[in-house]
């Protein structure tokens, strides 16, 4: 009989056990019970303090940026349209580029093509001044009537955000690359892809330029 008794008092100290364990482990999330064995899961809480990646963009029509005259410019407004960017420069040795492109434009605008120049100061400092002075000197040296955007950065870490999608294959879905000079080129096909990536030693008016405007 004492037996008994001895063998119920240690089955029941074994089932409480074993029930408060279960209900710590509901308690805590932070628990894996897996054949009797308990491990912590993976600690989450310091996630928020992560490095953020760079937002995957679809196309280029994702972008508003702001014009030289200070007011917003939707890409989407280009869509089905083919699509030359250009960062430009006032005294580089490629600044005489600007008569080109103004041909180019002036050519092709009725095809379904249009030019964008981003003024940047990235290069040699070679386009040190604001908005207004860069809009006078296109317009007084070359008469450009191409769309010109407010001056911005294409490189390093104040780099636009739409150059980053320019440059990061990993957001433009084609390649990577870096703007090596003033008056590299980014073509963009009628979907808002990037379809072509030519340095600055391209004229604008290269056959490979005026071939893929007209679907050669």
């Amino acid at each position: 009989m004492k037996k008994i008794f001895l063998t119920a008092i240690v089955l029941s100290f074994i089932t409480s056990s074993c029930i408060g364990q279960d209900k710590n482990a509901a308690k805590s999330p932070s628990l894996i019970i897996e054949g009797g064995v308990t491990t912590p899961l993976p600690d989450d809480s310091n996630k928020a303090d992560e490095p953020k990646t760079d937002k995957a963009m679809n196309s280029i029509y994702d972008f508003k940026v702001t014009d030289i005259d200070g007011k917003t410019f939707d890409f989407a407004s280009l869509k089905g349209k083919k699509i030359m960017i250009v960062n430009t420069a006032s005294k580089c040795g490629f600044t005489p580029q600007y008569a080109d492109l103004e041909k180019l434009y002036n050519k092709f605008q009725d095809r379904n093509f249009v030019i964008i120049g981003f003024p940047a100061n990235n290069f040699g400092e070679q386009e040190p001044g604001n908005d207004e002075e860069i809009h006078a000197f296109c317009k007084r040296n070359y008469g450009v009537t191409f769309p010109m955007m407010s001056k911005i950065s294409v490189k390093g870490e104040d780099m636009a955000d739409i150059y980053k999608f320019l440059t990061k294959e990993k957001l433009n879905g084609f390649k990577s690359s870096e703007v090596q000079w003033n008056f590299q080129k980014y073509l963009i096909d009628e979907k808002g892809n990037l379809v072509d990536v030519l340095l600055s030693k391209v004229s604008p008016t290269d056959p490979i330029i005026v071939n893929w405007i007209q679907g050669k």
